[in-house]
């Protein structure tokens, strides 16, 4: 451990419940972006103020971690993630995140689906029980 890693834990380390390498990388597929380094993944983090994110599942299989986590911005509107890190030594070297707003489905598709059970405090928490980042 760092010293004084708890204090200056990233939101990315949080949600992973690892930490993060010096020379991390960070891929948003969805923007085509990618954060080099751990400081400047919790420089960008630092800029969303008012973020608020539960983290539901870890799933961890050798080197790599599943992680599936909840986020709202601030608008009360809900992002569902998932983030996949690879580890190297107990760090992460590399993540990739996706992430998705919810929406409501296309008509056609009711008679072929049923309605997802999601519990205000169960794997993908409401927007309300979700806790500042």
């Amino acid at each position: 451990m760092r010293m004084g890693e708890a204090l200056q834990q990233t939101r990315l380390e949080r949600i992973l419940g690892a930490p993060l390498a010096e020379d991390a990388v960070r891929q948003w597929p969805q923007s085509g972006e990618v954060l080099r380094g751990r400081a400047r993944i919790a420089e960008v983090e630092a800029h969303f103020e008012g973020l608020k994110l539960g983290v539901g599942r870890r799933h961890a299989c050798g080197d790599t971690l599943v992680v599936e986590w909840s986020t709202d911005y601030g608008d009360g509107r809900v992002y569902r993630n998932v983030s996949i890190a690879e580890l190297r030594d107990g760090e992460v070297v590399r993540v990739t995140d996706y992430w998705g707003e919810p929406f409501t489905p296309p008509d056609w598709r009711r008679a072929l689906s049923e309605r997802l059970d999601m519990p205000r405090q169960g794997v993908w928490p409401a927007s309300d029980a979700l806790m500042p980042g």
